[in-house]
């Protein structure tokens, strides 16, 4: 399970419930049926906007037969993921960058350490000189030009 675990860390436990009722072909309905819960939980929870709390961990875990305190410990790990980004306010200047570069994820999400490589090719691919510039700034000419020549 560590080596699992180590694998998943700061990855919302919903995201690895839905994976796991994917793999088991369980329906999340009649599986919130069967822990007796609502379908609207379950559901906002494989979604990542309800986080996973005690008691509804040790039952889902008792129902696929998984190691007691899985979903808890991932849920630590996502806090803990979730603390660091907010304390890390570590990003190029948001003025420059138009949010339209990301248009398919949330600009405050971003993790701009961990997704680097891909900021750095979305922008080189699709931004403008200010963004840029904005982004050799941030990262730094010599990281910028060595994954723009891994990208080749």
């Amino acid at each position: 399970m560590k080596q699992q675990i180590s694998i998943l860390k700061g990855i919302h436990p919903g995201f690895v419930l839905e994976r796991e009722l994917k793999d088991r072909q369980l329906r999340k309905g009649s599986f919130a049926l069967q822990l007796q819960e609502y379908p609207q939980t379950i559901g906002a929870i494989t979604k990542g906007k309800r986080d996973m709390n005690t008691a509804l961990a040790l039952k889902i875990e008792h129902i696929l037969g998984l190691e007691e305190g899985y979903f808890m410990i991932l849920q630590v790990y996502y806090d803990i993921e979730k603390e660091k980004r907010k304390r890390n306010n570590s990003h190029p200047d948001l003025s420059i960058i138009r949010p339209i570069l990301f248009w398919d994820t949330k600009m405050e999400k971003i993790d701009w350490n961990k997704q680097k490589k891909a900021v750095i090719k979305r922008v080189f691919e699709r931004g403008n000189e200010d963004e840029k510039n904005e982004i050799r700034r941030f990262y730094g000419q010599d990281v910028v030009s060595e994954i723009l020549n891994l990208l080749k």
